[in-house]
């Protein structure tokens, strides 16, 4: 079963390894497949959160701002565009690597390349990057995981100009990341 899967099992095992767990998978012909992730538990007390630091609102875009938005599920790619240009972006939207560098390969002002590290079609956000870097060497962008960083990262870091957002986010730190790289 975990061929049939695929991508999508492996996504589950990265997942859980990051937090020192495991997945399993179980299937049964005419009953149906089960999925289990296991996750370590936390055996201490819960630390108190204190929430009274106040993050500062988004700066706007400056005139003429572009950002390109690479992600393969149509609603993050919405809601992320949505807050980008309440924020003043263009914002130009691709689904994945073959799409993202027909936009990157042409005349298009592009200020910030925004890609989810796990792409359909061949090519990761990483790859998307370094073609991009290709044609585009001071272009800046930021990487939207949630479970791939190991793949961002080249021998432990990233470039100058390239940072990672893990998922889950809230779009106002999206708005932050967007700004701080673009100033950068």
């Amino acid at each position: 079963m975990e061929k049939v899967l695929g991508s999508d099992f492996q996504w589950f095992t990265d997942l859980a390894g990051q937090s020192g767990g495991t997945a399993r998978i179980h299937s049964e012909v005419d009953r149906g497949t089960t999925l289990c992730l296991y996750l370590p538990r936390h055996l201490g007390n819960a630390d108190p959160v204190e929430l009274t630091e106040h993050l500062p609102e988004p700066t706007r875009a400056d005139e003429n701002e572009t950002v390109l938005l690479v992600d393969d599920e149509p609603l993050i790619r919405m809601i992320a565009a949505e807050a980008l240009q309440e924020l003043d972006y263009t914002v130009i939207e691709a689904y994945d690597g073959a799409s993202a560098l027909k936009v990157l390969n042409s005349t298009q002002k592009i200020d910030l390349l925004i890609t989810d590290v796990g792409l359909p079609g061949g090519m990761n956000g990483r790859q998307i990057a370094d073609a991009a870097r290709e044609s585009r060497p001071e272009l800046r962008v930021l990487f939207v995981t949630g479970y791939a960083e190991k793949t961002v990262l080249n021998h432990g870091h990233l470039e100058t100009g390239m940072q990672i957002l893990t998922k889950p986010f809230q779009m106002d730190q999206l708005g932050r990341k967007v700004r701080e790289l673009i100033e950068q």
